[in-house]
Formats: C-alpha cells, structure tokens, sequence
C-alpha cells in the first residue's frame, strides 16, 4: 500500500512534539538511571532523588515559585482536580463557593460540576464577546463565603490571555484562594505566581515540547489541601505515588528550554499566526477571527467560516492538521461551548478552526496552509450554494 504524507501539523495547543533535547535528557532515566527516587539507601535512589529536586528547581523557576511549592502530578488534569477538590474539602465546611468562568477546560469545569454534587455552589461567569473577563466580575460575584475562584490564565480555544494579576490581587485582599489553569500559558508568555498573586497554578508537560503523562500544580507555601490519593505521603503529602523520573525529568528540560527561548519563539510564532490570518483574510469573503486579538496567545488562532458546513471543512482538510476546539471536547458533535459562551452563532460556532502553531511550524507551511484553506472553503462554498439553490 502506499505510504500516506503526513498533513502539517498545526494543533499545537493539543500536544506538542517531545522537543529532541527533552528525549536526550530524558532517555537515561528509563535505563542505566532507572532508580526509584524514594528509595534513599543506595545510589540509584541517591540519583533519582538528586534528579528530581534539580528538576523542581527548573520548574519553579520558570513560574518564579520556590522549589518546594511545586507538587509533581501525571498532567493538568489531575492538577487541577487536586486544587479545587483540595481545597474544597479542607475548608468547605465553613465556605462553599467557588467562583470561575464558563469558557474554562472542562478538567475545571467537570470538577467544579462533581463539588456542587458535594454541596458546592458556583459561579460561572460569563465573558464578553472577545472572550475576556474584568476583575470587576469577579469582585461582584465574591460572597463572604468564598473559598476560591478558578481563571484560565490563557483559553486553549481561542488564546485569550484573562487579566490575571488583577483578579489575583482582588483574591489576595479578600483572602480568597485564587488558582489559575495555566497549561496554555506556561513556557508561552512570561509567568510570576507573586506578582499575579496566585496560589495555586495548574501546568503540563506536553504542552511545552515534554513528554505525556507528567504535570505539576504550584502550591503557595501556607495553602492546605486534601490529597485525592493515598499511599505513601510523597510530595510531602500532597500526591502519594511513585515520581515519573523520566517525565520529571522531561519537564524540567522542557521548562529550561522554554525559559531560555520564549521572547524570541514568541515573537516569531506571533509573525507566523498573523501571516495565517491575513493570508486567509485576504483570500475569502465571510469569516471572522474569534476572541481578543490583542491579548491572546502569540501562536493561536480561532477562525470561523460562513456558509461551509463544519463536519465537511474539517473532513476535507487534508493536508493540515487542525481541531475545532479543545482535544477534549473535538469528538463531540456540539458547538464550541467556548464560542458560544462568546456569542457565536450555531452555524459559524460549528465551522470554526482553531489553528495552533509550534515551535517547528515554518514559513512554508504557512503558505501550504493558507492555499489549501483557500482551496477546501472555495469548493465547500460551491458546493453549499448548488445544494441551496
């Protein structure tokens, strides 16, 4: 049979690609290095160790935290679960309401659904229709028993940045707990936990150029929370379980990279998203960019189509590779709920694209892109109108 040419990868905002020198750093770890870190009575342990307290260094580093504010998780999605759930459950008997917005991942909003089961009650605010929320929101949505409130600190849909210091301060003076999914953001744009007042932040590897399977969730020295697995106490009580060496590993490098690079990447993803949207700006009548053009991700871009059918836009994008939303979520045959939170019709909600670009995107497969966009959407057009008419 013949071999299939892979389409041109733009879903960065899905996963990235192992960055060849997180695979460098990482490959002694699953061999020569493969010790258990816990086990502190012989060298393999003694280098485990060693390697894992250097990597929560680089870590913390990144996000300006301190080394011992950095719990490991398997990703985000625990991350998360263990902020809000751990919180909820060390201080929910006297406060039960949590404040976060409607466009947030659903490891937030899930986990916000699960608490109000328990008893919880939540606010979910609405954004404009750039997709940003004012600090003023959430001052007028606090109640004297809010215990904490939850903002993406950038949307993996459409790439808007939420003014994070703002809401974080206004948290921090009513002492209120203020976490912050911060997966799209960190190692994109530059990120203090004590400038932004936040308390917990959320963050994976595999956003980053590292490996699946390993996050961490920043835990300002002095926040309390329940762990949500037993056995073992590690991460000084906070997540019991065996540390992934390797992908620990991989973070770090992947953290250590991003710190060294990303004025620079950002500025040159930034050049490439904007050659995308003017190239199909300028090639087709009837679309629109979704979300804050201003303070959004410098390699994300939510563009809607009209008159295309969206199931069959997609399908017929074959020489790229691009989603309609949140990896989460790109199976379902529902709108956006991001997009609709925003405002966005049914119709243009079904044929938006988001096109997330990477570190290995070049300039060429822009051009690609923006020639195949303009082929596919002209043909879907065609079609539309001869089946209309």
């Amino acid at each position: 049979m013949p071999t299939l040419s892979r389409p041109i990868y733009l879903d960065y905002n899905a996963t990235t690609p192992v960055d060849p020198r997180v695979l460098d750093a990482m490959l002694p770890w699953f061999t020569e290095q493969f010790g258990n870190a816990a086990s502190r009575t012989h060298l393999y342990g003694w280098e485990a160790a060693d390697a894992v307290s250097d990597a929560r260094k680089q870590v913390a580093k990144l996000i300006g935290a301190g080394e011992k504010e950095i719990v490991f998780t398997s990703g985000a999605t625990e991350s998360n679960n263990l902020a809000l759930k751990g919180a909820f459950e060390t201080l929910g008997a006297t406060r039960r309401h949590i404040i976060t917005v409607a466009t947030e991942h659903k490891a937030i909003l899930d986990t916000c659904q699960h608490l109000e089961d328990l008893g919880a009650e939540v606010t979910y605010l609405l954004p404009a229709s750039d997709g940003l929320i004012m600090p003023q929101q959430v001052q007028e949505a606090m109640r004297p028993d809010t215990l904490l409130v939850s903002v993406m600190y950038a949307n993996n849909e459409i790439g808007v940045i939420q003014p994070i210091a703002g809401i974080g301060q206004l948290c921090r003076a009513a002492g209120v707990l203020f976490h912050t999914d911060a997966t799209q953001a960190v190692g994109k744009i530059p990120i203090s936990v004590d400038k932004s007042y936040i308390d917990l932040l959320s963050l994976t590897a595999h956003k980053l150029y590292g490996p699946k399977g390993i996050g961490a969730l920043y835990v300002r020295k002095g926040v309390k929370l329940t762990a949500q697995q037993d056995g073992g106490r590690h991460e000084r009580g906070h997540r019991s379980g065996t540390l992934n060496v390797p992908g620990i590993v991989g973070l770090a490098k992947a953290c250590q990279l991003a710190a060294g690079t990303m004025q620079e990447e950002a500025n040159h993803l930034a050049q490439l998203r904007d050659s995308l949207e003017n190239g199909i700006l300028n090639a087709l009548p009837d679309i629109q960019i979704n979300g804050n053009r201003e303070k959004r991700l410098p390699q994300t871009t939510n563009i809607s189509f009209g008159r295309v059918d969206g199931e069959e836009l997609l399908m017929a994008f074959n020489r790229i590779a691009v989603s309609n939303g949140s990896a989460c979520t790109s199976a379902s045959v529902e709108p956006s709920f991001v997009l609709k939170a925003l405002g966005v019709p049914d119709d243009l909600a079904y044929a938006s694209v988001r096109f997330s670009l990477g570190r290995f995107t070049s300039n060429e497969d822009i051009e690609v892109a923006i020639q195949h966009v303009k082929e596919v959407v002209e043909r879907l057009r065609k079609q539309y109108s001869l089946e209309v008419g």
